[in-house]
């Protein structure tokens, strides 16, 4: 009867940390939402470093402009420091983990000046993620149109 009862009372124990576990990937979830905000905030800082040790090899960015850029272009763009930013926070984040690939859909206020350029607009974006042996690396952008 004892050996029932300490089974009984096994099971009903692992059956209360089971509750505990986190749902399947949790974990993947926030690394992908921290990562995307993580790059928008080296977008802000034009820090080319951190942009490309989150940028995919291979990595494309397509705008809602019909614009085209690579890894080398936005990482360029940054070293020169081509455009100030005075915003680019994103809002509405949401992930989406499908094995080892993410979506990030959120909407981002993108403002500053370029050369004598001012802009200022909220776009929707749709970032890809794909998981790496050297973890989650961005692979692909489409950012739509600007905002009324």
């Amino acid at each position: 009867m004892k050996g029932i009862l300490a089974f009984a009372l096994l099971g009903a124990a692992l059956a209360s940390l089971s509750g505990l576990r986190r749902e399947p990937g949790a974990d993947d979830l926030a690394a992908v939402a921290a990562l995307d905000t993580e790059y928008q905030a080296a977008v802000k800082a034009n820090d080319a470093a951190t942009m490309g040790k989150i940028l995919a090899p291979g990595f494309v960015l397509v705008t809602g402009q019909g614009a085209m850029y690579t890894k080398d272009d936005l990482l360029q763009q940054a070293r020169e420091k081509a455009s100030t930013y005075e915003h680019q926070e994103s809002t509405d984040q949401i992930v989406r983990v499908y094995g080892n690939t993410a979506v990030v859909t959120a909407k981002l206020w993108i403002k500053g000046t370029s050369g004598a350029d001012a802009f200022d607009f909220h776009v929707w974006y749709s970032d890809t993620y794909v998981k790496t042996p050297a973890g989650w690396r961005y692979a692909f952008g489409q950012a739509g149109c600007h905002l009324p």
